[in-house]
């Protein structure tokens, strides 16, 4: 497997190219994405948008995925530029969380249980020429739709409430849109956002300064539902 260049890195993985069709991204920190291909082709055969799954090389490690070279923008980076606006934006996170929500859970014996990504944000959204698609799930879980959808608004209401985040502004304004939204598709109740709290408390790639706003922006999404 010949790896090119670095297109892309996150908090916990890099993303090289490998040709015009497929990627490799690799974890960093010893997480292991073999998890992660099950529920992405489940996914796939249930038409959500994912990327598709390129065969792993013998080489691979237990921390690499081939996925789908996609092209286009992140809604994020559409956000920043003002391609898309705050209410298309919202609509369209909305609308993949309930779409999403849609898809049984493939584990689960719990019929209200569904598929989770549980980091489901601009950042996480490829804007395609086919339409927007879903990256990243190595938080994959099942579980209720609610604690998904506390997730979403609990990580920009983060953003929103940081004194010193460029970035301010513009997620306060989207998450003044996307929660109410997201309450009326059967609401945030607070159990959910209490648990999606102490997830992001207990995430290790979370900054002492990221932790220390979890409170403000839990206090600021239950205001907002209610």
């Amino acid at each position: 497997m010949r790896i090119g260049q670095l297109l892309g890195t996150g908090r916990s993985a890099d993303v090289y190219e490998l040709d015009e069709q497929w990627v490799l991204r690799r974890y960093r920190v010893g997480l292991d994405a073999r998890r992660e291909m099950p529920v992405m082709s489940y996914l796939s055969a249930s038409g959500y948008p994912v990327p598709r799954l390129g065969p792993l090389p013998v080489s691979a490690g237990p921390g690499d995925l081939v996925l789908q070279r996609l092209s286009g923008p992140t809604m994020l980076e559409s956000l920043m530029s003002g391609e898309l606006g705050g209410d298309e934006g919202s609509a369209m996170l909305v609308g993949l969380l309930a779409e999403l929500h849609t898809v049984p859970a493939r584990l689960s014996a719990d019929p209200e249980d569904r598929i989770l990504h549980l980091d489901l944000h601009p950042g996480n959204v490829m804007l395609t020429a086919d339409g927007p698609v879903v990256i990243d799930w190595s938080n994959t879980e099942e579980g209720p739709p609610a604690l998904d959808r506390a997730m979403t608004a609990l990580i920009l209401a983060q953003v929103a409430v940081d004194p010193h985040g460029p970035a301010a502004a513009g997620a306060r304004a989207l998450v003044d849109i996307l929660v109410p939204l997201l309450t009326a598709d059967d609401g945030i109740p607070a159990r959910h956002l209490a648990a999606a709290a102490a997830r992001r408390a207990a995430n290790p790639t979370m900054s002492p300064a990221e932790l220390a706003l979890i409170g403000k922006a839990s206090d600021l999404v239950a205001s907002l539902s209610a």
